[in-house]
């Protein structure tokens, strides 16, 4: 099974994890746990291995991307690898960050990943100790990110990304604090991704919400879905 959540920032909003894998006993590690940026725990070098050892104890397989509250110069420490498709680090054998603009074949789905978004509270940051300008995705891992999808005629059965395409900023229930919101580089980004690919289901994270904005398309924080499903259907179960 391959399973989908929100922004997790460490150990600060890490308990979801363990309260599903209380509900689940069933899971291995052959099962995956996608985390949709803002993973946190690739924080601190002098924490890492206590940091990591929390994900390493979960039973199943975590994978994910990059949010905009990541240190990415300790991601970019790891060296670069191929699995399933895509560019990938190895931060743990069980542990794996799926890099931007890659198309992965995980269990007969194939998923498309863009991590990065622009943080609010940079003004309270410091760089290269609480902020990093790698958050912002670049023009050459868009253009990857083209390349990818092009080899898959432009259709792929998900898309996972932390921030959303601008559309989607109009759409409730982020609607309802759009007042609080502005558009930024990355959705203007993504909206292309919105008007060329044609997918089932999109999932996001980084609006600390959870929510679906239509019948394809998710926003994710707390909640924990099966791939390919959406809040409405979790509701009926």
């Amino acid at each position: 099974m391959i399973y989908i959540t929100g922004d997790t920032h460490g150990q600060n909003d890490f308990a979801k994890l363990i309260l599903f894998a209380c509900r689940h006993t069933e899971l291995t590690k052959k099962d995956y746990m996608i985390i949709a940026g803002d993973f946190g725990a690739v924080w601190d070098a002098k924490t890492l291995e206590k940091d990591l050892r929390f994900y390493e104890e979960l039973p199943f397989t975590v994978l994910f991307i990059d949010g905009n509250h990541e240190n990415f110069d300790l991601l970019d420490v790891y060296p670069v690898e191929i699995w399933n498709g895509g560019k990938v680090h190895f931060i743990k054998p069980t542990v794996i960050h799926l890099m931007r603009g890659q198309v992965f074949e995980i269990e007969g789905k194939t998923i498309f990943t863009f991590g990065g978004a622009t943080s609010i509270d940079r003004y309270m940051r410091q760089e290269h100790l609480s902020w990093w300008s790698r958050e912002m995705p670049s023009f050459e891992e868009f253009d990857e990110g083209l390349v990818n999808l092009k080899r898959y005629n432009n259709r792929v059965d998900y898309i996972v990304t932390h921030s959303c395409d601008e559309k989607a900023l109009w759409y409730p229930p982020l609607r309802t604090r759009i007042y609080q919101m502005s558009v930024y580089p990355e959705n203007q980004i993504l909206s292309n991704f919105e008007d060329t690919v044609t997918y089932k289901h999109w999932y996001f994270g980084h609006y600390h919400m959870d929510g679906d904005l239509t019948d394809k398309k998710t926003v994710l924080f707390q909640q924990i879905l099966p791939l390919g499903q959406c809040l409405a259907e979790q509701n009926t179960d």
